[in-house]
């Protein structure tokens, strides 16, 4: 009697079937199986990101050398060297900031003297203008490629959830053609769908930070050549006057 209920009980316990395996919620197996699309979403995110930290670390360093650069060329303007002789030193350099302003106008000073001093009535004028074009050209060197970030942070989460959206679609196909809505057929497409997103506020949050504190940046760096500008402009219009005395 014990012996049959013995048997027919491992003849029930093989006959149970076998439970299903767990399901792998890796990021790797999620890639892998995501639709095309939604493969094709998380690739482009992915790399969208990729191009986020090197404008940051390129801008960083960009921002770093730049204040530097003009703190050190403060320095040695208002240390009473000559204003010939600075010139001279940085006419055959390639510079950036408060160098470039200064030898912009000081070659435009130069250059109306040379020329006899004939025009004089408008060097101010034309003084203020060579700065001014070379602020300019400055802080464009300085929101160069800023777009990108802006870019992403504000279409990067938008992307993620189109591939979500897509990914949730395709999962509730698959549940129709099956007719099962057991939770574990509906989870890993979801999850699959759900990474989508993930991935793209990755993109997006640090590109939006990085963007509002590089444009802040950029305005204080702005102001500082405006007011050496404006400074530098005061230094070059005395000495106009006195020649014109």
């Amino acid at each position: 009697m014990l012996g049959l209920s013995t048997a027919g009980l491992a003849q029930d316990i093989a006959a149970a079937p076998a439970a299903a395996p767990a399901a792998d919620f890796s990021f790797l197996s999620l890639f892998l199986q995501a639709h095309l699309v939604v493969k094709l979403v998380m690739i482009g995110l992915i790399a969208a990101s990729v191009w986020v930290w090197a404008v940051v670390i390129d801008k960083w360093l960009l921002f770093a050398r730049n204040k530097r650069e003009m703190d050190r060329f403060e320095q040695v303007f208002w240390s009473g060297q000559s204003l010939e002789d600075l010139y001279r030193t940085l006419a055959g350099r390639s510079n950036h900031g408060m160098a470039e302003i200064f030898v912009a106008a000081m070659r435009e000073w130069k250059r109306t003297y040379e020329g006899g001093g004939r025009s004089l009535a408008g060097l101010n004028q034309r003084l203020d203008k060579v700065m001014n074009v070379t602020i300019t050209r400055e802080v464009d060197r300085l929101e160069k490629g800023l777009i990108v970030l802006a870019t992403v942070g504000s279409a990067g989460p938008f992307v993620g959830l189109f591939g979500t959206v897509w990914g949730i679609m395709t999962s509730f196909q698959s549940i129709a053609a099956s007719k099962n809505t057991s939770l574990a057929v509906v989870a890993p497409g979801i999850a699959e769908a759900l990474l989508a997103t993930a991935i793209g506020l990755i993109a997006a949050i640090p590109a939006t930070i990085f963007y509002n504190k590089f444009i802040s940046q950029t305005g204080r760096q702005a102001q500082r050549l405006e007011g050496f500008a404006d400074e530098f402009s005061a230094i070059l219009s005395r000495q106009i006057d006195e020649q014109r005395g």
